[in-house]
């Protein structure tokens, strides 16, 4: 399947080959589908890189049964949020309490009914994506529709985990917008605004890479992560964030370090045999930003860890 398919996908779990394989076909044409043979490999596929947007779930498995399959999906935090429908041929003596307090959200019976299998799927679905709006929202500010601070620390901390895992360098920048409270003095609080969101863009303009991640730290202050990039490469970046935004010439008439609108940034990078957390790490980048800020704004400057 293209690394681009972006269709919803699903996981069936099932010790019974033929059952995934009509599931499967039930689902090809409209879903990526992947599938595991046990309650194991189910639990891989669910924490890895590209996880399941919705899981059908066996209860009867040899070694790891449904129940415990969802259990353990229920407490870990990479895949608590993966809805999960039971799937038995023993509906009428089945546990329907014990199956919903393990986290199930619904459960279909074998033989399978395709169409109503298929309404279930879709439905859930379909919450799910509307869950995914509302927590989304509360993940973006609203002034300049990037990711906020809170998406970014969560963020920070599932990509560090990340270049743990891949032994990849993590790169973080943080970004300051030189003389800010003497901008809104000058100006007003609206041309304030627009000023924050016309930076806001110019950092999402120059970011390269699809994982590349900006947001909106806090008052006139931007963050971005930069996975699989290394220090020069990230300093290479912020360079062309700093010139990209001084080719829109937004006035600044009383900034100390020109006459349009400037930032400072402080980068540094993390590998993963550094023994760094994502607190110190951005501890680093915030000495960085400091150190551009007293060697005269308008610049970039690194600090290790």
């Amino acid at each position: 399947m293209s690394e681009t398919d972006n269709r919803r996908k699903i996981l069936i779990v099932d010790d019974n080959k033929q059952n995934i394989e009509m599931l499967m076909d039930l689902f090809k044409a409209e879903y990526r589908v992947a599938a595991a043979l046990n309650g194991e490999r189910a639990l891989k596929i669910a924490a890895s890189d590209s996880p399941p947007d919705i899981i059908l779930l066996d209860i009867l498995m040899p070694g790891m049964d449904g129940y415990g399959v969802c259990r353990l999906l229920k407490s870990d935090e990479q895949t608590m949020n993966i809805p999960v429908i039971f799937v038995t041929a023993v509906s009428e003596v089945m546990d329907s309490t014990r199956g919903f307090e393990t986290g199930a959200i619904d459960y279909i019976t074998k033989p399978f009914h395709p169409p109503t299998v298929q309404a279930r799927v879709r439905l859930h679905l379909e919450l799910k994506h509307k869950q995914e709006l509302l927590e989304e929202y509360a993940f973006v500010d609203s002034l300049t529709e990037l990711p906020n601070r809170r998406s970014f620390d969560q963020q920070a901390e599932k990509e560090w985990k990340r270049a743990q895992r891949s032994g990849h360098p993590l790169s973080v920048m943080l970004l300051d917008i030189d003389h800010f409270k003497e901008y809104n003095d000058t100006y007003g609080h609206g041309q304030g605004d627009e000023c924050l969101r016309r930076v806001a863009r110019s950092i999402q303009r120059c970011l390269r890479r699809a994982g590349d991640f900006a947001a909106r730290y806090g008052g006139d202050e931007f963050a971005a992560l930069l996975p699989y990039t290394k220090e020069e490469e990230c300093k290479d970046l912020a360079w062309t964030i700093l010139r990209d935004l001084a080719g829109q010439g937004i006035p600044h008439a009383n900034s100390c370090v020109g006459d349009c609108v400037t930032v400072s940034c402080g980068v540094t990078t993390a590998t993963p045999d550094s023994g760094a957390t994502v607190d110190r790490i951005l501890r680093a980048a915030d000495r960085a930003l400091y150190a551009a800020k007293q060697g005269g704004r308008n610049t970039v400057a690194e600090s290790p860890l």
